[in-house]
């Protein structure tokens, strides 16, 4: 049985942040454990690859929720990246750290050091903006965040202009002093390729000698000694291996399988985990609980002229901008499907942006199998004014079937499970088509595609809504961090109440949702949650 001073479970966004920061002095001995393999394939790197790897066995657990009531019966897909990088090695690079509000309101739930004020050199620490440093954005750190306001499809002005007529400000950052508006996304990408959280950090740690990474390693249980955890097994080409950790035990496998592996383990709801036959170490009842996801959807639009539907679809275009990726890294291929987007509220008397838009100048209503139809586009010129919340208030959960750690868990998100969530859309959708009704908009517009004009009334919105929509892949608060045992799964500092030597360290551990995309706040919990670790064992 080998020995390591730290043993992390999951090389994703925050894994391979602790990775590299921890083995970074020389001082300690560490072994990351990753489920998937390596990360170096070409539409990995390629930013618009993403839709190559979307239903991809070999990079992506390929999870499907079970049907949920709020979504029409429907099971929804939710993939995670299951290589190196983990799922910031399959998304949509969209680079958004959240309002300030949402970290406030961490702190103010007893976690001190987790306002946004305590964590904002945390996120500047980790990036290089492309626009370079300020007081709001860094420029000295692994994460390159790409400017693309001069790449983008021409029509993106136009949702622009017309969002502006609908009366949202123009934001060119929104992760600058303000939040609301529309604008630019920035993603996180280097000279056209994808900058994950493995190439940023894992890469340039891999030649220390005092770092190793074991891929193709399924953790199945933590091994516990008492309430000292001591290390864990794993499952690599058939074989079952142990390995200890000789300071700390940390799992970064994320909001799905960090709860997994937790109730294998014996940590989780007692009564639940008694049942499959599992000896209870330490009973919570949060563990998988709290559940907080994004739901979205799209209102997909046909316009008078050409879109990128026009160059993305057919042979030829395909082949042209193949080469101008290939030859330039410039064009749709370097980029997200994501060109613009914004916050804006539902309603004026709230005091921060509860909705966040996306503006994509292609169409995907025509699906294809095998993968997500970004590189297929549909055969007429088409757009889609997309949308998620940012604060719902429905909850759900993860829970194990069995004690197979090779079985899949129960994922019951809940969507629209409370009145809130369900108005809030409501009011949400029909935004979308007040900035589809503008000028800007409206002159290009040919015709709705979906939902379609029929559908007019708040029955048939709500109705259309539930069918369609789906998460925007941003779980997370499964093992949510807080100072009370009986409510949370893991203190401010990251141990997981009730037991020694084990921290959780991922997205599972914020306490609420962020308003925004989740990337950008999984490699800072990865950041801070790596200084923690280094204070305790200085």
């Amino acid at each position: 049985m080998q020995t390591y001073d730290f043993v992390i479970i999951g090389a994703g966004s925050a894994g391979s942040v602790l990775a590299e920061r921890l083995s970074a002095s020389g001082r300690f001995s560490v072994l990351i454990l990753e489920a998937g393999g390596t990360d170096r394939r070409f539409y990995v790197q390629m930013p618009l690859g993403y839709g190559k790897t979307f239903f991809d066995p070999a990079v992506n657990w390929n999870y499907k929720a079970e049907p949920d009531p709020g979504l029409g019966g429907n099971a929804d897909h939710w993939p995670r990246g299951k290589l190196l990088g983990g799922s910031s090695s399959i998304n949509a690079m969209v680079w958004i750290r959240g309002h300030r509000a949402d970290y406030d309101l961490w702190r103010d739930e007893g976690n001190p050091g987790w306002g946004f004020d305590d964590l904002l050199p945390d996120f500047k620490a980790i990036e290089t903006n492309q626009a370079g440093g300020n007081a709001w954005r860094g420029s000295g750190g692994p994460v390159h965040v790409t400017d693309c306001s001069g790449a983008v499809h021409p029509l993106t002005q136009r949702y622009l202009a017309a969002a502006q007529q609908a009366g949202l400000a123009l934001n060119p950052d929104f992760n600058g002093e303000a939040q609301e508006g529309v604008g630019v996304y920035q993603i996180s990408t280097k000279g056209g390729q994808r900058m994950s959280a493995s190439r940023a950090f894992l890469w340039p740690a891999m030649k220390r000698r005092n770092l190793r990474i074991e891929t193709n390693a399924l953790a199945t249980r933590i091994l516990f000694e008492g309430t000292r955890a001591l290390g864990v097994e794993y499952q690599k080409n058939g074989s079952r291996h142990i390995v200890k950790a000789g300071r700390e035990l940390i799992v970064a496998a994320g909001s799905i399988n960090s709860p997994q592996l937790l109730q294998l383990s014996g940590i989780g709801p007692g009564a639940h985990l008694s049942g499959l036959g599992i000896e209870v170490v330490h009973a919570n009842e949060n563990v998988g609980r709290n559940l907080e996801d994004h739901v979205g959807i799209n209102y997909t639009f046909k316009g008078r002229t050409a879109t990128l539907n026009q160059i993305l679809r057919p042979w030829w275009g395909k082949a042209f901008v193949g080469a101008q990726y290939l030859l330039q890294r410039k064009g749709p291929l370097s980029l997200s499907m994501n060109n613009a987007g914004g916050f804006f509220r539902t309603d004026p008397s709230l005091a921060r942006p509860n909705m966040q838009l996306y503006f994509q100048a292609f169409s995907t209503v025509i699906p294809k199998n095998g993968e997500r139809p970004i590189l297929t586009p549909d055969p007429w010129p088409g757009f889609s004014i997309g949308l998620s919340n940012c604060r719902p208030t429905s909850r759900g959960e993860i829970m194990i079937r069995s004690a197979d750690a090779n079985e899949y868990p129960a994922i019951r998100a809940n969507a629209y499970s409370t009145d809130h969530d369900v108005r809030e859309m409501l009011a949400a959708v029909k935004f979308v088509r007040h900035i589809a009704a503008q000028p800007a908009m409206a002159d290009f517009i040919e015709e709705e595609i979906l939902p379609g004009p029929s559908i007019r009334s708040d029955t048939d919105l709500i109705q259309d809504f539930r069918m369609r929509s789906g998460t925007v892949y941003h779980p997370v608060a499964t093992c949510r961090m807080g100072p009370d045992p009986n409510a949370a799964v893991v203190d401010p500092r990251l141990k997981v109440h009730g037991v020694e030597g084990l921290r959780i360290v991922d997205a599972s551990i914020f306490p609420h949702n962020i308003s925004g995309n989740t990337n950008a706040p999984s490699i800072m919990t990865g950041w801070k949650g790596s200084k923690l670790i280094l204070e305790d064992h200085a």
